[in-house]
């Protein structure tokens, strides 16, 4: 869009967010679209039988929290309860219905419980402090993370931290990632050098597989869609004259923009936002910049906000580096997101 104006819209650029630890706290609940979900409504594949098998594990899992039953004389009769770990690992590649089950799991535990990012739970303690946020979890039945990745090793040390406090008074786990847990941080620093680090942190959990297709492919074309530079313009002042909040950035500049934003902050960005318009999409190069991008995304994709874009298509932004490297699933979950984000379709669990 080189040759045009942006569109007369907000723009994400404008917005400089804060956010505070209890504002972060107050928010660890499942995103919208999976506020309903329920075991019941998730949807496994025939074709993968590990997707029902997951379910029925989670059922198992989530027993600790029923009343006992009575049973006969001296206890005869009673259904003995399945021991589990304190924690839970869903293990399957993007588009499987991990955060669906997740969020499921979180509905039919008791409160104090929580739901979130692996990086919201980072941000909670960067923003409180490290004793501070084990004060206020401490107590939880449940604490459900998403997207569970060590990225570096400061995250490593601090959530074996955290996580052994809190299992140690007696919270229950569960996370999801793309990753098996004795895994994480494979290819993305110096595993090795923290492997006593990661493995204390595996063996807090039962690690279930889900195998299965992505089915935000299942209906969706796996091009992101694009349009021209005129043509966003137009779609933009028709959002805009019916009454929705559409924001319209030249990509690099929100990519920019997103450097001087820490991620915990990104939701903010998109607050009260209907649909995000991005002109002269291309691709990146930089591995910051992808990761930022990455994060940004799936706050987007959590908030249900469809994206209009020009430029590359957004399945492209990644370039082939990135795609074989140590964050290929990262950035391949994202492409993935990207797709139902341009295609006006979003389905309803992931």
């Amino acid at each position: 869009m080189a040759a045009h104006a942006l569109p007369a819209a907000d723009r994400l650029t404008e917005v400089t967010p804060s956010i505070t630890g209890r504002e972060i706290a107050a928010e660890l609940v499942p995103p919208p679209q999976f506020h309903t979900a329920t075991f019941e409504s998730y949807r496994p594949d025939r074709d993968f039988p590990s997707q029902a098998a997951a379910v029925q594990t989670l059922r198992s899992f989530a027993r600790v929290w029923e009343p006992p039953q009575p049973g006969g004389f001296f206890g005869w009769g009673r259904k003995k309860q399945v021991e589990h770990k304190p924690g839970v690992y869903l293990d399957g590649g993007f588009g499987v219905g991990k955060t669906h089950l997740l969020a499921a799991l979180w509905h039919v535990a008791p409160a104090p419980k929580y739901f979130g990012t692996f990086i919201e739970y980072t941000a909670l303690v960067g923003a409180l402090g490290f004793q501070p946020t084990i004060d206020l979890l401490r107590g939880s039945k449940l604490i459900c993370i998403d997207e569970f990745e060590l990225d570096d090793p400061g995250d490593t040390m601090m959530m074996t931290r955290l996580l052994g406090a809190l299992v140690a008074s007696g919270t229950r786990i569960a996370a999801t990632s793309n990753t098996p847990p004795q895994a994480l941080g494979e290819g993305r620093f110096a595993a090795s050098d923290f492997l006593r680090e990661i493995q204390s942190l595996s063996s807090h959990f039962e690690t279930v597989r889900i195998d299965g297709l992505d089915y935000r492919r299942r209906d969706v074309s796996g091009v992101a869609a694009t349009v021209d530079d005129e043509t966003l313009g137009r779609v933009v002042d028709a959002i805009s004259a019916r009454g929705e909040h559409v924001t319209a950035d030249r990509f690099r500049d929100v990519v920019d923009h997103l450097a001087t934003v820490h991620p915990s902050k990104y939701i903010k960005l998109i607050t009260d936002v209907d649909v995000i318009a991005l002109a002269d999409v291309e691709q990146l190069h930089d591995q910051m910049e992808a990761l930022r991008f990455v994060a940004f995304v799936d706050r987007v994709y959590d908030a249900e906000i469809p994206i209009v874009a020009s430029g590359v298509p957004l399945n492209d932004v990644f370039d082939a580096e990135m795609l074989q490297g140590g964050y290929r699933k990262k950035y391949l979950r994202a492409v993935s997101r990207l797709i139902a984000l341009t295609s006006g379709e979003l389905p309803p669990h992931d």
